[in-house]
């Protein structure tokens, strides 16, 4: 069995949940964080289903892409207050961006034109990308 198919099937069993949701969060708010499978985002910051958005990738970086749901959250689905949340020991943290590429040229032969937002220590990412 896959990954995918086991989550189909969880997917599947679980009980039904609480009906439906309106689709603005109810607390008004955007959290970009990373996508470390070891944080569970809601159990952190205690939330629950329809109260915020969550936008999540490697290191929790503000990229185009992340912008674009921001502007799409705050401007159609009224967040208004955006959090930025980061962890220690971070993987993004273990390499640097040239070393990714370089990896990837190698592997595949072609280097990407987008950055991978690595970084060395997470409060100064944090206070780079606010």
């Amino acid at each position: 069995m896959t990954a995918i198919q086991d989550l189909v099937d969880r997917n599947a069993s679980r009980p039904p949940g609480p009906g439906p949701l309106p689709s603005p969060p109810s607390l008004h708010v955007a959290v970009v964080a990373c996508m470390d499978a070891r944080i569970d985002i809601f159990d952190v910051l205690g939330l629950r289903p329809g109260e915020a958005h969550v936008i999540r990738n490697g290191g929790g970086a503000v990229t185009d892409d992340v912008i674009r749901s921001l502007a799409v959250s705050q401007r159609k689905l009224g967040t208004t207050e955006v959090m930025l949340l980061h962890h220690t020991k971070c993987g993004m943290a273990s390499f640097t961006d040239e070393e990714f590429w370089s990896e990837l040229q190698e592997a595949i032969g072609l280097r990407p034109p987008w950055a991978a937002e690595t970084f060395r220590h997470t409060e100064s990412a944090v206070r780079q990308r606010i």
